[in-house]
């Protein structure tokens, strides 16, 4: 630096700079150092930076005052500095020749000043509302000058007069506009133009939260002022932010999982070339999940020896990573900052215990070190939290993505995939499992960054303590397998009991789909013994895995204190010259109390990755299931004059399983009316799912022309309004709405109906009955306007004379349904004579196909079909009738959900039969009974006009399904006396004061060795050596077989008592509750009580009363401790008092 500064000028004088006690800065030094450090940073961030804005434009932002201002700053600042160059070139013209290091550093000053103004005109043009980059070099700038700006003054009020007046001058308003800057930099600019519109009523405002707000996290400052005031409620959060929605984060998922699966397929397909002569056929029509859906080759192709490895097999790990890994990547680099700065303060309190015995020093040293350790401690907080933060919300999207992804896949999976994935299972890969996901995000850094902690506090504790510290190594060391062995065990236990759980939500699930025939039976209490039993063998697996927990937690709590204890015991004891002062004592221990959360922490998550890659495993076996393949049906045929063509087709449920349909041949022109008939188990649903594409295919094509409506057997009612099940989110059209309801026999029903169209349906329709779900179902496929409409047998559920008034207006030759392509599943024989064609099924196969007369001409099976039933009830015919014509008298307005779904969940078989005696001798001569045919007419011509009457606004009804609601504010006492009932008083209790006792016996320990430390000052270290080793020992040994107790009572014992007790009460609540309640509650609801919450009493909540108990009886034990050993040794000085406090805050 001589050669910039010139010998007048050194670089560095202690004198002046540390021993004095007005210290200041060279000269030389604050030319150099200070000036260059913001420009190096910017010079060196820019290219990174100038990337980033290339490739992220949200948009244009119109030139602003305050932009303007910041522009007009940024060039006079350029101005300023090349003003000091200018002049130096001057004075050098003059013959006053000035070190290289004024033209140098006004040089480089005034191009970064130039680049700084570059940078704010193009984040205007990027649409960068606030800039990180350009906050901290400001701030830097700020920071720097503040030295050269109280040394100037100091010089000024030392001399009477300034010497170099110019560059006196041009500093300050260096200074001045600087900070301006700085102030500037604290404000946002306006949105850009062009950029999306927010039109979110509540949107999050740490969208448009400057760069100061986003580190100090101040945008959510209002949201915490008004949860203080009053309990929150939904409607006062913010709307999720765009980025981090299901919309954005599924697809995101999804894609990398199918890289990877199509990755699996090509390295499958290359290695089947290499072994066979030839690919194997794909022969069915599902798409392969995890390549194992390949089927095996013939023999004769086998042309090498099998002696290859198995393909790899695609990972969804590998998925993840690749999803969220980039984001998860910036929090990580916010740890390995923050772990770097945790290191700084045991070198801060070394120098101030270090200080305080020192005599004539400077007192501002102390209050330097003291301020360097709060800001130190201040900035390692504000970069921890950021870590948090994107650890948070990373772990956020991913079960995010993870719910969205099996749901996706629970939809497409093959048949037989689903029977090994039941119910159960779903529920808790999407409850349990994604939830582990994101409870091991929050701390996954901790499996780099605790191996990080430990080896940089070995390295200190090995400058402290010198070899000593290697006992503490061999401790640690020693631990590793047994929390091996442990974590092993553990992990075995958590496969066995998810299995457990999965038997006991897929045994809750068939208890509440069944739930009326279950109390109807009266077999609540066999069910409920069967649900207790499963739930007593999870938790005997609970209760292995918590005496394997409290071992774990036992040696990894106790692991600071036994590292400390060795290696302060072989520090004294193997040379006699050891003295263990304070300042080794506390920065020594200072270095343990870090490695305790490294250490605490490191079997946590160890145990969370165990239990992770166990729900990672069953994930991912799911996520590789077979699925359907969405083109095995042809949508877009449209050559063919058919609407639904089958050539040839083979279908089957399983791949594994034989075919249930051989050699189908269907062709369904184009707005006919197709019947299929059979006898039960024929393979008649079998074919509508098959032209669905829900069949695998074997043979054949399939080809659907124009978009499709499926009316099934079981009609499939959403917990909505009656409208919205029609509607099922098509615009309301008031006249087709009437006409659909008119078609499908649900005028009448809406009078009956407390709050007519608007009435909210239970879950399932559980408040409808059979044939009013149907007609629901119905007329919802009517309202589409599709194209072709595959109708599984929907008049079955419905009255005889229900079921014609909805064929002849609905799906018959003249219904509304005229000029649709319709293929009808009919069980009603008396309908057939109306078809266009009909295809008779037989054991899987199409036995005849034709019109109704050329079947009955063939007289081939479907005549002796026919005939079979026509001869059963000849004689019961006449009085049917008539028993139709009375019921349809007596109800003239047809109220046909009053009584005609009285029988609803019978069959019309019988009905039918009787209808097609009545065809057999009149239909082929006029079509229909004409007494009948006036009867009906009679009663929809007072449907019509009744409809007026119907269009009066329906009365306000109490919602059916009422909302899920939260308790508010503080937790009730009632809950924790409620949790403490159920793990017992006189536990809870003991408990306490367990973990009081535990918090006594680690302050005790501190407390003993701070006066072993005060020994050497009394030059009593050798005498008392082995009695301070032994009582800090026994101290330590106290408190980890306490806290093993502890853990013991706690968790293994009380509070899986509770969790037992707790699921036993919930479970005989739900089984008793009445059948109104299962109306109102949606079976969603209850599951997920069962699984996450139960999941949550057994797990989470144990952890968290133990971490809370530590907390508090460390803190409320610790702090009378150290105010009274502050009050005892303050004194007026300032280092007296640092010296009592710093002592003390290892502890």
């Amino acid at each position: 630096m001589e050669r910039l500064c010139g010998p007048e000028l050194p670089f560095w004088v202690a004198n002046q700079t540390l021993h004095t006690d007005r210290p200041d800065l060279p000269e030389c030094f604050q030319l150099s150092v200070l000036s260059w450090l913001p420009c190096i940073y910017l010079w060196a961030v820019c290219p990174v930076y100038l990337l980033y804005l290339k490739r992220n434009n949200r948009g244009y932002i119109m030139m602003s005052i305050m932009n303007r201002f910041k522009t007009v700053f940024g060039l006079l600042l350029w101005i300023v500095c090349w003003t000091d160059l200018f002049y130096t070139f001057h004075e050098l013209r003059q013959g006053h020749s000035q070190p290289p290091i004024y033209f140098v550093t006004p040089l480089v000053l005034g191009m970064t000043m130039l680049l700084a103004t570059f940078l704010i005109q193009f984040e205007r043009l990027r649409g960068v509302q606030s800039s990180g980059v350009l906050f901290i070099f400001w701030f830097l700038s700020v920071l720097c000058a503040i030295v050269p700006f109280r040394s100037k003054i100091l010089q000024a009020s030392s001399q009477s007069e300034v010497t170099d007046k110019l560059r006196f001058t041009t500093f300050y308003f260096y200074f001045g506009l600087v900070v301006c800057e700085l102030i500037l930099c604290c404000f946002n600019e306006k949105p850009p133009l062009f950029s999306n519109v927010v039109t979110d009523p509540n949107p999050c405002p740490e969208t448009t939260a400057g760069f100061l707000s986003t580190i100090t996290f101040w945008w959510f400052t209002r949201l915490a002022i008004k949860g203080y005031k009053m309990p929150l409620e939904v409607k006062d959060l913010w709307s999720l932010n765009q980025r981090d929605s299901s919309k954005m984060m599924v697809p995101k998922l999804l894609k990398e999982w199918e890289k990877e699966q199509s990755k699996d397929k090509s390295e499958h397909t290359l290695s089947s070339q290499a072994v066979y002569s030839k690919p194997p056929p794909s022969t069915t029509n599902h798409i392969g999940g995890g390549g194992g859906g390949e089927s095996s080759p013939e023999e004769v192709e086998v042309l090498l020896s099998s002696q290859k490895a198995a393909p790899r097999q695609p990972s969804f790990l590998r998925a993840l990573i690749k999803a969220f890994g980039p984001y998860f990547l910036i929090g990580s680099a916010y740890k390995l900052l923050q772990d770097v700065i945790t290191f700084v303060n045991p070198q801060l309190l070394r120098m101030l215990i270090s200080f305080t015995k020192q005599k004539g020093v400077p007192d501002w040293w102390g209050y330097a070190l003291a301020f360097l350790m709060f800001f130190t401690a201040f900035l390692q907080t504000l970069i921890l939290h950021q870590h948090f933060q994107y650890c948070f919300v990373t772990g956020m999207n991913v079960r995010t993505a993870l719910i969205g992804a099996i749901y996706r896949k629970a939809l497409v999976i093959t048949n037989s995939a689903k029977r090994s994935s039941t119910v159960g299972e779903v529920v808790n890969l999407m409850s349990v499992d994604a939830q582990r996901f994101m409870d091991l995000t929050t701390f996954l850094n901790m499996l780099w960054s605790a191996p990080l902690q430990i080896m940089l506090a070995l390295y200190f504790l090995w400058q402290n303590l010198g070899p000593s510290v290697m006992a503490g190594v061999a401790v640690m060391i020693l631990l590793i397998p047994f929390n091996a062995v442990i974590a092993m065990k553990t992990r075995a236990y958590q496969v066995e009991q998810m299995q457990y759980k999965d038997s006991r939500i897929k045994l809750m699930n068939e208890i509440l789909n069944g739930i009326k025939v279950l109390k109807l039976y009266a077999w609540e209490n066999s069910f409920k013994e069967k649900v207790l039993a499963i739930r007593q063998k999870e938790l005997n697996v609970l209760r292995k895995t918590a005496y394997l927990g409290a071992l774990s937690t036992m040696a990894w709590t106790s692991a600071p204190f036994l590292v400390a204890l060795t290696t302060f015991a072989v520090y004294v004891t193997v040379d006699e010259n050891n003295i263990l002062d304070a300042e080794k004592a506390f920065v020594s221990l200072s270095l343990f109390n870090i490695l305790r959360f490294p250490l605490n922490m490191l079997p946590q998550v160890i145990s969370s990755i165990v239990q992770a890659s166990v729900s990672l495993k069953r994930i991912q076996g799911f996520l590789s299931h077979d699925e359907l393949d969405p083109n095995s049906v042809d949508r877009k045929n449209t050559a063919s004059e058919y609407s639904v063509t089958v050539v040839n087709g083979k279908f089957t449920w399983g791949k594994e399983d034989p075919p249930v349909l051989h050699n189908i041949n269907v062709m369904a022109p184009q707005g006919s009316l197709l019947a299929v008939v059979g006898h039960v188990g024929c393979g008649k649903s079998s074919l509508i799912s098959a032209l669905l594409g829900e069949m695998e295919k074997l043979e054949g094509e399939v080809s659907i022309r124009g978009s499709v409506a499926y009316v099934p057997q079981q009609a499939w009612i959403q917990n909505a309004t009656l409208r919205d099940n029609i509607l099922f989110g098509k615009p309301y059209n008031e006249q087709k709405y009437r006409c659909v309801l008119e078609a499908c026999a649900l005028t009448p029903d809406l009078q009956v109906l407390p709050g007519g169209d608007m009435t909210e349906i239970g879950e399932k329709g559980i408040n409808l009955s059979g044939g009013q779900r149907q007609r629901v179902s119905l007329a919802r496929a009517l309202y589409s306007d599709a194209d072709v409409y595959l109708l599984d047998d929907p008049l079955s559920a419905v009255d005889a004379h229900v079921s014609k008034h909805i064929f002849d207006n609905l799906i018959g030759p003249e219904g509304a349904l005229k000029g649709k392509t319709r293929i009808l599943v009919t069980h009603g024989i008396s309908f057939l004579p109306q078809v266009d064609n009909i295809v008779v099924m037989v054991d899987g196969r199409v036995s005849e196909m034709g019109s109704y007369q050329e079947l009955l001409r063939q007289n081939g099976a479907f005549a002796e079909f026919l005939r079979n039933y026509a001869l059963e009830d000849i004689i019961e015919e006449d009085e049917a009738t008539e028993e139709l014509i009375q019921d349809e008298e007596l109800f003239p307005d047809d109220a046909l959900s009053n009584h005609t779904d009285m029988v609803d969940n019978e069959p019309v078989f019988n009905e039918a039969k009787r209808n097609f005696i009545r065809q057999i001798s009149i239909i082929s001569a006029d079509g229909e009974n004409p007494r009948s045919r006036s009867v009906r007419r009679h009663g929809c011509s007072q449907r019509k006009h009744a409809e007026p009457q119907e269009k009066k606004k329906p009365q306000e009804v109490e919602k059916l399904i009422q909302a899920e609601t939260t308790e508010t504010g503080r937790v009730k006492t009632k809950v924790y006396l409620e949790y403490a009932k159920a793990v017992g008083p006189l536990l809870s209790v003991l408990i306490c004061c367990l973990y009081g006792c535990q918090s006594a016996a680690a302050i005790g320990a501190n407390i003993w060795l701070s006066q072993w430390t005060n020994d050497a000052s009394r030059n009593q270290t050798k005498e008392n050596v082995h009695m301070r080793v032994g009582v800090y020992a026994a101290l330590g040994i106290a408190q980890g077989v306490l806290l093993l107790i502890n853990c013991l009572l706690c968790r293994a014992y009380s509070m899986l008592r509770a969790a037992k007790l707790t699921h036993h009460n919930m479970l005989q609540g739900v089984l008793r509750a009445p059948q109104a309640f299962f109306e109102s509650t949606p079976t969603g609801r209850l599951l997920n009580r069962f699984s996450k919450d139960v999941d949550a009493i057994d797990s989470h909540i144990p952890e968290n009363i133990d971490i809370w108990m530590r907390t508090f009886c460390q803190t409320g034990a610790r702090s009378p401790v150290n105010l009274s050993w502050t009050g005892r040794h303050f004194t007026a000085h300032p280092r007296g008092f640092i010296r009592t406090e710093l002592l003390h805050a290892a502890n």
